[in-house]
């Protein structure tokens, strides 16, 4: 039987561990655009490696995400595939005053099913006559970012009037790239970095960056977060390191 003074020395040993603790570290939430998943579920890895508590990550068409934000859904980082719908958040006073950065670039191509050996034109009639032939898988070019670059790609060249009656429209670019891999559309408008993450398509083409505005990802903390590791992994995404995880995974520098 333990004496009562040794079960004292316990339950102040026990009392002073629990006070020396303290309540986990909470993980930040990043709401980030479907594009980024590969890299930024990487850069994640990374941070979590290093010690701290693993961001958890909502991927989602930007323009869903920054809905869901003017809604009140909870957040720390948001990180758009368009500067657009970062504006509109800016323009609510729903981001932290000076941390929006832009944080990557990248490009814009059309996809075919792998196995397929196209070559698609830039000038316009033939363009228009290559991707106006079939269904044409696209994000949403109303409101998502991959589908108002490609909408503006296509006016540019000439070619929208002949392809917009045959376009499927996605809720996010990865819903347009799954229609191509499984074969639903011959041809889909997604960025660069969702080609590379999969084995299933090939580029059959790369739209001139001069036919659509620079293809630009912001970064910002949300002015509602309170998480104090929120705006350290915001700071590691726009580190030399970071970037250098965005770059194995075919992103590029952001460049207007």
């Amino acid at each position: 039987m333990i004496q009562p003074f040794t079960r004292r020395l316990v339950l102040a040993g026990l009392a002073a561990l629990s006070i020396g603790a303290g309540p986990s570290p909470r993980a930040p939430v990043i709401l980030a655009a479907a594009s980024l998943q590969e890299s930024l579920t990487a850069a994640a890895d990374v941070w979590a490696r290093a010690g701290h508590p693993r961001p958890v990550i909502s991927f989602a068409a930007s323009s869903t995400l920054a809905r869901q934000i003017e809604a009140g859904a909870p957040g720390d980082l948001f990180v758009s595939a368009d500067e657009e719908w970062m504006d509109a958040l800016a323009a609510k006073g729903l981001l932290a005053p000076g941390t929006r950065a832009d944080l990557v670039g990248n490009r814009l191509v059309v996809v075919e099913p792998a196995g397929r050996h196209s070559s698609i034109p830039t000038s316009g009639p033939r363009l228009a006559r290559v991707l106006g032939a079939g269904p044409l898988a696209m994000a949403d070019p109303d409101s998502v970012p991959a589908g108002k670059y490609g909408k503006t790609a296509l006016e540019k060249l000439g070619a929208w009037t002949a392809v917009a009656p045959n376009i499927v429209r996605a809720e996010n670019v990865r819903a347009a790239l799954a229609l191509v891999e499984r074969g639903a559309a011959p041809f889909g408008i997604v960025y660069l970095t969702d080609a590379k993450a999969s084995s299933k398509v090939r580029v059959a083409g790369v739209f001139p960056p001069t036919s659509h505005p620079p293809i630009l990802y912001p970064v910002a903390r949300l002015a509602r977060s309170t998480n104090p590791d929120a705006e350290g992994f915001r700071r590691f995404l726009l580190s030399p390191r970071g970037r250098a995880i965005f770059a194995r995974f075919g992103f590029g520098v952001p460049a207007k």
